[in-house]
């Protein structure tokens, strides 16, 4: 991969990327504008009973598509984070950056929403340039104002909709409705967003992609020769020359080094040098050269997705054994996560023999061993339940008793398990116990039993 000269002075150059166009544009824009749509409603859609995605580290309860993860759950939360990065490896593996260009939100608010208020705003690149060197007048200020108040506004929008997600859209909306005294440190987390936002989108911008985010130098390690990348045809566009009728010069590649692929960029490079970490794959300089060779007669796609391997020595794209095996990995974990998701009870339920404890005799007919349970909901509603153990023979008689169990709350029960002297035939025994509500079983859970055959008797 080579490495730009430009990354030391990306925080000095102002980058003015051409209004983009052409048919990969347009899909990039239906899926972008598609997730977009999803990134803003899903905090506002209820599934069970919760909103569709909630990441509130506060509470610590995560909530994806109804399904609830608590913290007796972290694992399941932190299997669901590795297969999203092994998902994110295998696609990069295949579709090299793709993801950036594409997915990413950051890049979507950039491209998609922050940069067409400016060419709405201010007009395409050249006028921008213009209009930064100009000397501040009546015109200059209006726009710059307009342009930084929309900014602002939508860095607000953007703010709010990021701390729906942290701790919820119904705790969101009080902030918004309720007095600021009574929310203070949510308001200031408000303020704080908005103005990270706003700097990131209106002055930092490609340097998160760039500079700031680490996902641009790990594609470096998990590229190949077989990586479907965007990239220069070298071998049928070199050499470059600009086109001349009757021109009686040597001959020349398709390329007629016009430029505009690179005017395009949004990170500002020049995709004919070479792979390079700063491109996301946003596939504006396809768009812009096909336009090009069509205008010359041209064939497309002298700059296009190829493979190292293509470019080279011309062969056709095949998954690489690295995807296959990185892909058998993810299949793998998927399979171990469903399952665990298949065996995983609403009410988590712990049962612990008394330390220190002895049995008791009770009479000549039966013995008991003390217990400690602990019963966690993991649900949204409020369980009226039934606690017992699953054989007949065995009884409870509890010390302490509780029949509701508060909704993401927990309830500690302490009791007796009583035993039948016949039913006890060696020292040490397994006991298994249910928690039953609405006639359904919702968890099960067991523990050891000990006593002397027969009761010691």
């Amino acid at each position: 991969m080579k490495k730009s000269n430009k990354i030391t002075n990306r925080f000095k150059n102002f980058i003015y990327p051409k209004k983009p166009s052409g048919k990969l544009f347009n899909y990039r824009q239906l899926v972008g504008y598609g997730l977009l749509l999803l990134l803003i409603v899903s905090p506002f859609l209820k599934l069970n009973g919760e909103q569709l995605v909630l990441l509130n580290f506060i509470e610590r309860k995560f909530v994806f598509f109804g399904l609830i993860f608590t913290p007796q759950d972290f694992y399941l939360f932190a299997l669901a984070m590795l297969i999203f990065i092994m998902f994110i490896v295998c696609f990069t593996v295949i579709l090299g950056r793709l993801w950036c260009g594409w997915a990413c939100p950051q890049t979507i608010f950039m491209e998609l929403v922050f940069r067409r208020i400016e060419y709405w705003i201010e007009g395409d690149a050249n006028k921008q340039k213009k209009l930064d060197a100009s000397p501040w007048n009546t015109e200059k200020v209006f726009k710059k104002a307009v342009k930084h108040l929309i900014f602002l506004s939508i860095s607000f929008a953007i703010a709010n909709l990021f701390l729906a997600y942290i701790v919820g859209s119904e705790a969101l909306i009080k902030i918004m409705t309720e007095p600021v005294s009574m929310h203070v440190s949510g308001f200031v987390s408000i303020m704080i967003f908005t103005f990270v936002f706003y700097g990131v989108f209106a002055y930092v911008r490609e340097v998160v992609c760039t500079v700031i985010c680490p996902y641009g130098r790990l594609q470096g390690v998990l590229l190949d020769n077989q990586s479907l990348i965007v990239a220069y045809d070298v071998t049928r566009g070199e050499p470059r020359g600009h086109l001349q009728k009757n021109a009686l010069d040597a001959p020349i590649g398709d390329c007629i080094d016009c430029n505009l692929c690179v005017q395009v960029c949004p990170t500002g490079i020049d995709i004919r040098e070479g792979t390079q970490l700063e491109c996301v794959n946003c596939t504006a300089c396809i768009d812009a050269c096909d336009e090009v060779m069509v205008k010359i007669g041209k064939p497309k796609k002298l700059i296009g997705f190829f493979t190292q391997d293509y470019l080279t020595d011309r062969k056709p794209f095949k998954f690489s054994a690295r995807a296959f095996g990185y892909a058998a990995v993810l299949f793998v974990v998927l399979m171990v996560f469903s399952s665990l998701i298949y065996k995983r009870q609403d009410v988590e339920t712990t049962v612990l023999r008394a330390s220190g404890t002895l049995y008791q005799q009770r009479g000549k007919d039966s013995t008991s061993n003390l217990y400690n349970a602990e019963l966690t909901n993991k649900t949204n509603k409020t369980i009226t339940f039934t606690f017992k153990p699953q054989s007949d023979a065995d009884g409870i008689s509890f010390i302490e008793k509780s029949v509701v169990l508060p909704k993401f709350g927990s309830t500690h029960l302490t009791f007796f398990l009583i035993r039948k002297n016949t039913a006890i035939k060696k020292y040490k025994t397994d006991v298994a116990f249910e928690v039953i509500a609405d006639g359904k079983v919702l968890s099960n859970s067991t523990s050891s039993f000990f006593a002397p055959p027969g009761g010691g008797e």
